[in-house]
């Protein structure tokens, strides 16, 4: 069920999501890979009818998973596919984390006023047509950052209207992870 136009950005999204699984090392190789393949799948069908590449914007809330004072259900869900509790959910992933799922984009904030972190980016196809992969990239790196940043084909993104109608300045954290 997962479209063309929408795999490397739901791709992105779980990977991000796994990895914290991965480094905590309470996951095995197999149900690492059975809690990406679920929830690559319930994304995908949850944005089936909110996928808007003409309008990315349209439908970020929708699409954006928040973890804090309630665990996503959608994550939940995989989460229990695997047999892991909201509980270990909330030891396995960050207390506070908000990734929007945009055609185009995918991005994460830890913390409420921590900074606005892209984990993959890419350009619309002028046919229309699904945009070609792209690595992931930040957007100082794009042509023409520092003079518009987050603008998408002349409008501002998702992301910038949320800094933009900030009240308190933002606050970068840092993830460290510790191996033993």
């Amino acid at each position: 069920m997962l479209t063309l136009t929408m795999k490397p950005e739901i791709t992105a999204a779980v990977g991000f999501l796994s990895r914290f699984l991965r480094i905590k090392g309470h996951v095995n190789d197999r149900q690492l890979q059975t809690f990406s393949q679920c929830l690559q799948d319930i994304l995908a069908e949850q944005y089936q009818h909110h996928w808007f590449p003409d309008r990315p914007c349209k439908g970020s809330a929708y699409r954006c998973i928040r973890i804090n004072h309630k665990m996503d259900p959608l994550v939940v869900r995989a989460g229990q596919r695997i047999g892991l509790s909201i509980q270990q959910l909330y030891c396995l992933l960050p207390s506070e984390l908000t990734l929007w799922v945009d055609p185009f984009e995918v991005s994460y904030r830890i913390g409420e006023d921590g900074s606005i972190c892209v984990l993959y980016e890419s350009q619309p196809s002028p046919a229309g047509g699904p945009a070609p992969d792209s690595a992931p990239s930040s957007p100082a790196s794009q042509p023409g950052a520092g003079v518009l940043p987050g603008l998408v084909d002349g409008r501002i993104s998702c992301k910038e209207e949320l800094l933009l109608g900030r009240t308190s300045p933002s606050k970068a954290y840092s993830m460290m992870t510790v191996s033993s």
